[in-house]
């Protein structure tokens, strides 16, 4: 089966930190970017951060820069989202995304088709 598996979300007191994974099972990650997403509750799902198939290319939405890094791990088929400095209105429910083309996070409808998605995980920021 294909698929997309995330761990490592969970409390975090605000200013703390949590990495995120994102593990493929049943495909290779290689030749696709894995993208980042969250959903808050009664939010719509936004953009975190994307990563080119081949590493060289990031992209982070505003609110994320300077405080998290995604990189990936093509031998453990497996991308990561350091989050540092976290604060309460980062709680969400994570997502990551895979596919093949444009390392973009403006919207989420990019990967509504041709793309795999995890189940998410949920980070809870709050003291």
């Amino acid at each position: 089966q294909l698929q997309l598996v995330e761990s490592g979300g969970g409390l975090v007191q605000p200013g703390g930190s949590l990495r995120l994974s994102c593990a493929a099972s049943g495909f290779t990650l290689d030749g696709y970017l894995i993208a980042w997403f969250r959903q808050a509750p009664g939010k719509e799902r936004e953009g975190v951060s994307c990563i080119s198939s081949s590493g060289g290319g990031t992209n982070y939405a505003d609110s994320v820069k300077g405080r998290f890094t995604i990189s990936r791990d093509n031998a453990k088929n497996t991308v990561y989202l350091q989050m540092n400095s976290l604060k309460p209105e980062d709680t969400a429910v994570y997502y990551c995304a895979a596919r093949r083309g444009l390392c973009t996070i403006s919207s989420a409808n990019y990967y509504l088709t041709r793309a795999y998605w995890g189940q998410g995980t949920q980070v809870t920021v709050s003291s």
